[in-house]
């Protein structure tokens, strides 16, 4: 049995503001099945510490970091055996907001302090120095919150081999030098080849430095990440890195998103039959305001409003596929220059057109399973859930072949009719996107056609079993690493 200390700031249904949350619940449960003992390490936010108190956590150690007093709680992730620490430091972590801003959008300013501190506990906690009965042979860290672990690890021979995942490089965790000398960090670490990231200190970088091997969360982002175009200035460092680095698809939870299970939705149905597919879309267009008697295609977009995303592009070709007699739901939250178009849209369109601003778990279910084409036009796209979760849904796909889309999604034009599960376009500008949009609407006016699109994305494997078995392999490599470099 391999111990693994799964290091993330964020985990469903604690706390989440994207999918790190998802994959941080649903990979150390699938990991826990094939009996490897994985326990998360979360900060004690408000929202974690109210989940735990309600739980029944219990307070294991009292640790003094940095001159703060911290406390490890232990519970369980809700509804799995997983065990679950939570870094209880109140000045740090107790207050408002989201996990990373405040009220107001804004980066909290203390934000290096906060996770260098988070990240010197969980080292003390994978040397066995934070007075808990348990130790973990690997350690494995998730983006740049976590990615001092694996620095204030490097000097110690007997150490637990480490693990670090890219979720999206463009978040870097980036501090002024300034920063860096307040954290009291050696001097030697500011170089080139280790935090220093044109004359700043780069959280991330650390990761990617001094992990003993990297993964990112789709094979297609592994070979992007390492050209100047999708690489964020650190392709030079992945290209030199490569040989350690690994592209693994995410999962998404199969049992939460299966729609002929789903709690959410008032109607199930499977890919043998369909039929209640069409009482989940009325039940959407009864609740979003769209009119009910509308027969023609709906569109859909679910995510978070900013340029990464494309909603721009969508925004662009919406007029012309609304006046073409098509119908959208959009759900989501992001740049209120975004937010504002889609509203003055949705106005000049009632009953055609609804926006929904914000997250809602119950809404993005009921989109998932009534619309009938879901627009995923994001300029790049590490691996991508939602399209997985809408061809579960046997709800095709539009998407740009980038990333995880380009690994999960296969055109007609491309693919073999056994296949073909969507439709992708290559160019991120709204010709691209409406041509790509165009060919799906004309596969929708073919019943025969659309059923096979919806049988054949319906069928695909998008659980987390073969994705953890590819994770069991990478740890029985990072070990093997570490204890050749031991015996040396």
């Amino acid at each position: 049995m391999t111990r693994v200390l799964f290091v993330t700031s964020e985990v469903h249904p604690v706390i989440k503001t994207g999918g790190l949350a998802d994959v941080s619940a649903s990979l150390p449960e699938a990991l826990c099945t094939m009996d490897h003992d994985v326990q998360i390490v979360l900060p004690g936010y408000p929202e974690a510490m109210a989940v735990a108190v309600a739980s029944g956590a219990c307070r294991r150690a009292q640790l003094n970091v940095e001159s703060y007093d911290v406390t490890l709680w232990q519970t369980r992730l809700p509804g799995t055996a997983v065990v679950l620490w939570l870094v209880d430091c109140q000045p740090l972590f107790n207050r408002p907001g989201s996990p990373y801003q405040n009220a107001e959008g804004q980066d909290w300013a203390d934000n290096a302090q906060r996770y260098c501190l988070f990240a010197r506990v969980s080292a003390r906690m994978a040397l066995g120095q934070a007075g808990l009965d348990w130790v973990p042979d690997l350690v494995h860290c998730n983006d740049w919150q976590s990615g001092l672990v694996p620095v204030f690890l490097s000097n110690t021979r007997q150490r637990p081999a480490t693990v670090f995942t890219i979720h999206n490089l463009a978040y870097q965790g980036l501090f002024s030098h300034g920063v860096f000398r307040a954290l009291e960090l050696p001097d030697a670490l500011w170089r080139f080849d280790r935090l220093e990231f044109h004359d700043q200190l780069s959280f991330l970088k650390g990761g990617l430095v001094f992990s003993d091997l990297l993964t990112t969360v789709s094979p297609g982002y592994a070979r992007e990440i390492c050209q100047p175009e999708l690489g964020c200035g650190l392709d030079g460092l992945l290209r030199y890195r490569h040989p350690a680095l690994t592209g693994i698809l995410n999962g998404i939870d199969t049992r939460h998103w299966d729609p002929q299970t789903d709690p959410l939705l008032d109607h199930h149905y499977s890919a043998r039959s369909l039929g209640n597919k069409r009482l989940c879309r009325r039940d959407l267009q009864r609740q979003v305001g769209l009119d009910t008697n509308f027969e023609g295609p709906i569109l859909g977009f679910i995510g978070r409003m900013v340029e990464q995303k494309g909603i721009d592009l969508l925004l662009a070709v919406l007029p012309e596929l609304l006046h073409s007699g098509c119908q959208c739901v959009i759900l989501g939250s992001g740049m209120r220059d975004y937010e504002q178009a889609a509203l003055d849209l949705a106005e000049h369109h009632p009953g055609q057109l609804s926006v929904t601003l914000g997250f809602d778990e119950t809404l993005a279910h009921r989109i998932t399973a009534g619309i009938d084409l879901f627009i995923m036009p994001s300029r790049f796209e590490p691996c991508g859930l939602n399209q997985m979760y809408s061809m579960r849904y046997g709800t095709v796909p539009v998407v740009h072949r980038v990333g995880g889309l380009a690994d999960t999604v296969f055109d007609p034009q491309t693919a073999s009719a056994d296949q073909a599960n969507g439709f992708t376009f290559s160019k991120p500008e709204p010709p691209a996107l409406c041509a790509a949009i165009d060919r799906a609407l004309d596969a929708f006016r073919d019943p025969k056609t659309w059923r096979k699109l919806q049988r054949n994305g319906m069928a695909g494997d998008y659980s987390w079993q073969t994705r953890a078995w590819e994770y069991t392999n990478i740890y029985r490599q990072a070990l093997a690493a570490r204890q050749s470099t031991d015996d040396d």
